[in-house]
């Protein structure tokens, strides 16, 4: 869905990494070793992601 390795995953997750991103999904705890995210916060991030590409480059192009 995210094309992001499962290193990447945990990483945006964890504040402790360098790869924290604090607009990332929280994970949910399934089991005792298995995480999960919810579908439709992912598709937010994603979409979060999009327009802020989509406004740095109309920013670029006005310059």
């Amino acid at each position: 869905m995210t094309a992001l390795s499962r290193s990447a995953i945990y990483g945006k997750a964890d504040p402790k990494s360098h790869l924290y991103d604090p607009d990332f999904p929280r994970l949910i705890k399934l089991t005792a070793k298995s995480s999960g995210w919810v579908e439709s916060e992912i598709n937010e991030w994603l979409l979060k992601r999009i327009e802020q590409r989509n406004q740095q480059h109309n920013q670029r192009k006005a310059a």
